[in-house]
């Protein structure tokens, strides 16, 4: 591998909290100055937030279905007012990952986020798989977790895309929990991850404590980015949105599972590093290769069953046909 394509210039940016009130304007405005920051440092590719361009607006129940579509949701990208952003990444030669709320013509709604390139082309999309929270109203919680009443599940899969010299797969927050997600991009030869997210401090279904939100999100990347021969570059949406805290830890981590930079505050951000795309193959041919080692045949359950049951029988568990 040639130092040009071996050598991947890598950006996070981290965003402050978005306010009901901050309008789409002024978000973009947020970005187009992160961008020019990430140009500045050589970067090739800058990876935006989750749900970047509103508050997190599953926090909160709204009654009227054509409200949250029209204060929340895109229906088309690029559009009027995030037009200017791709026409800055255009103009830098520099491609982006960015996750927004996706208004189908079809009246559709999905957690989305693209990757587009260095000529400001959409060249994936990119359909929330793994929604968290709940759908029925917890009048009595101190705010609410809506994604699965305000968003289907992603139904694209998947897709690992030829971009800026390299293969880049994406996913959204909860995503990244799941050892299932990574696994499904590597075994397509992915060799970077982009990921953003919005992720409360307190967990409103248990009482999980408080310091264990940043060491599990920074566990998943890190053990997923190590089992699978990952770059993985997380961007956070953080901080007090009007009183609700997010963690932030943006962080770009590499595949020996070493977080190379992460985010200091909870404002907005660039984080940068530049990432040796040959020590993702390196663990892919020496310690976890797939070909050599895989005994899929044993995994089974893992596609047979979405919750934990009763174990298998030995004749069940038998591989002979």
């Amino acid at each position: 591998m040639s130092d040009a394509n071996r050598f991947f210039n890598l950006a996070v940016a981290q965003m402050g909290p978005v306010h009901l009130r901050d309008s789409r304007e002024s978000v973009v405005k947020r970005l187009i100055e992160m961008l020019r920051e990430a140009a500045s440092r050589g970067a090739k590719m800058v990876v935006f937030p989750e749900l970047a361009l509103t508050t997190f607006f599953p926090r909160y129940w709204y009654e009227d279905e054509a409200e949250v579509n029209a204060r929340f949701f895109e229906t088309q990208m690029p559009g009027p007012v995030t037009q200017p952003l791709f026409d800055l990444a255009r103009e830098l030669g520099v491609g982006f990952y960015l996750g927004y709320a996706e208004l189908t013509p079809e009246g559709r709604r999905f957690n989305t986020s693209i990757l587009v390139n260095e000529r400001a082309e959409i060249v994936a999309k990119y359909r929330k798989i793994h929604l968290p929270g709940h759908s029925d109203h917890k009048p009595d919680a101190p705010f609410q977790h809506l994604e699965k009443k305000y968003f289907e599940v992603g139904n694209g899969g998947y897709v690992v895309s030829d971009m800026l010299g390299t293969r880049i797969s994406q996913c959204l927050c909860n995503d990244r929990r799941w050892p299932e997600t990574y696994r499904m991009m590597s075994l397509q030869s992915a060799r970077i991850v982009a990921l953003g997210y919005n992720t409360p401090s307190h967990n409103i279904h248990w009482d999980e404590p408080v310091h264990l939100r940043m060491f599990h999100h920074l566990l998943s990347l890190q053990a997923n980015a190590y089992q699978n021969g990952l770059w993985v570059a997380a961007a956070a949406k953080c901080g007090k949105e009007d009183g609700f805290h997010m963690i932030g830890g943006s962080a770009i981590v590499a595949p020996t599972g070493e977080i190379v930079a992460q985010s200091r505050g909870e404002e907005d951000e660039v984080i940068f590093a530049r990432c040796d795309l040959e020590m993702g193959e390196k663990f892919l041919q020496n310690v976890f290769n797939f070909a050599k080692h895989r005994r899929p045949e044993h995994y089974r359950l893992i596609t047979e069953r979405v919750g934990a049951g009763l174990p298998l029988s030995p004749e069940a568990l038998s591989t002979e046909i």
